[in-house]
């Protein structure tokens, strides 16, 4: 019986879980609201926060902490291709330095794996990091010479729940058109083709729908008048922590917000739905991407626990294609199964070399 321990830091919880093989014997979600978190200068001071969430969650559940195998959530390493990694130095240092250009906090992942792996051995995988990279070359084209979109997705969940999709139907991802998406305190809304995230908004970036930690897109004009009034590790933090909701109501807990829509507060109802709206028109641009040749719309994260925005974005794009939800994210489960896969030898981890997928055309 193989031992993995699953660590996952988000944007508003950090989450843990204990495996034996493939069975998950204890788990954790621990929320952070974002007016703690923006306490900490920087994500990388947030390291000892996030954890003593896992030293807590070991000592309650009583579990001998010896592992075979500890999977963290990856983010802001070089833009790479995807699939299973052993989680090297240079990975940590990349992660640690954004050389992904991905303020977030999944850039914790792999360090907080290698300090469990240091106090508790095991081997240190990631799967599918936040900074995955499949775009199509139109994709990611932009009005400025020599400035490219970035690939920043939930790539772990998106692809797990594409891939689950798939063998429902018993069909392969290759053979199926999807629009995908992860929708929670980060949002990520992409086209999916040939089993490829071919293109997505960069949330991480600021890019597509306001969610309960990022303010969105802007207008370039509107961003020039942030920029003379906020410094650089303002904005940053409206980009991951403090913008969206959080700018809106002061706080991230979208449990505490939605109690102000079912009590009818205008202004929360207004925003709520704004929010909806913005989702709807992330998901309708990812259906020109496939030529309206969709075969599902396929939805997972911690949000669609609330029925009016499933209902919300089923009234506007269920005539785009057939609507899938999957409440629950994936990505510990996926992590989990990936650590096994190596520890039983059916997969082999890609070695981090540094070199990024795509570094510019030659024109």
């Amino acid at each position: 019986m193989f031992h993995i321990l699953v660590v996952n830091p988000g944007s508003t919880s950090t989450k843990v879980a204990y495996y034996e093989d493939n069975r998950c014997v204890f788990d954790t979600d621990v929320f952070h609201d974002s007016s703690i978190l923006k306490t900490f200068p920087t994500i990388n001071d947030q390291l000892e926060y996030r954890l003593e969430v896992v030293y807590d969650f070991l000592n309650k559940q009583n579990i001998t902490p010896t592992f075979d195998a500890i999977v963290a959530r990856g983010g802001s390493c070089v833009p790479l291709r995807s699939g299973i990694y052993e989680v090297n130095e240079k990975m940590i240092e990349d992660t640690k330095n954004n050389c992904g250009h991905l303020y977030h906090s999944s850039m914790l992942g792999v360090q907080m794996g290698k300090a469990l792996q240091d106090k508790y051995s095991g081997i240190l995988l990631t799967i599918n990091p936040t900074v995955v990279d499949e775009l199509q070359d139109v994709a990611r084209i932009t009005g400025l010479k020599g400035v490219y979109r970035r690939a920043i997705s939930h790539a772990l969940n998106i692809h797990a729940i594409a891939k689950e999709y798939s063998s429902e139907r018993n069909k392969k991802v290759e053979d199926l058109k999807m629009i995908v998406g992860h929708i929670d305190g980060g949002i990520t809304i992409g086209a999916m083709e040939h089993g490829k995230l071919i293109d997505c908004n960069d949330g991480g970036g600021g890019e597509g729908p306001f969610t309960p930690t990022r303010m969105g897109s802007l207008a370039m004009t509107d961003a020039i008048d942030i920029l003379k009034e906020k410094s650089e590790d303002e904005l940053h933090l409206l980009t991951s922590t403090t913008g969206g909701l959080s700018s809106h109501f002061g706080t991230s807990n979208s449990d505490a917000i939605h109690q102000l829509v079912e009590e009818k507060d205008p202004y929360a109802c207004l925003i709520w739905q704004a929010m909806i709206y913005q989702i709807n028109k992330q998901i309708g641009a990812m259906a020109t991407v496939l030529h309206g040749e969709v075969d599902a719309i396929v939805l997972s994260g911690g949000l669609l626990r609330f029925e009016d925005i499933v209902e919300g974005i089923k009234h506007s794009c269920t005539f785009i294609a057939p609507i899938v939800i999957y409440p629950k994210e994936r990505e510990m489960k996926t992590m989990a199964e990936a650590g096994l896969a190596v520890l039983e030898g059916k997969e082999k981890a890609n070695i981090y070399t540094g070199e990024p997928v795509f570094t510019g055309f030659d024109f």
